[in-house]
């Protein structure tokens, strides 16, 4: 990792824990993907989970068109790399366009430059 990435996943994850700790929020992500045919069940698809935690906010008027971000739309920071992890063998996870995370549909996926956080948009049903 780079000195900027372990600045990072070294302090806010502290102040997630101390004084950021009433505006972050755990939550859960999953994504279908392709997988073996179940002639019980008839599906193809498996379920992978993942978690992490982050802050939860809306969009600005500004950041506001009604085409690319709409009003109801929920934007998700601060969301550390390394606290993004699978529920099934604790490695990495990378959210993407069409996971759902707390029912809601992920419409875009933003990283920071020093690659340890990522920004989310997500949009409600």
């Amino acid at each position: 990792m780079g000195y900027i990435q372990d600045k990072i996943n070294a302090k806010v994850p502290k102040a997630f824990d101390g004084k950021l700790s009433d505006a972050v929020r755990p939550f859960t992500g999953s994504r279908e993907i392709a997988g073996e045919y179940d002639p019980v069940t008839g599906s193809s698809t498996t379920t992978v989970a993942y978690s992490g935690r982050g802050v939860f906010s809306g969009y600005s008027v500004q950041e506001v068109d009604d085409q690319h971000i709409r009003r109801t739309d929920v934007k998700l920071s601060g969301v550390l790399q390394n606290e993004l992890i699978l529920d099934a063998d604790q490695a990495p996870a990378t959210p993407k366009v069409d996971d759902t995370i707390d029912g809601m549909l992920v419409v875009n996926v933003g990283q920071d430059p020093a690659k340890a956080t990522w920004t989310l948009q997500l949009r409600r049903p």
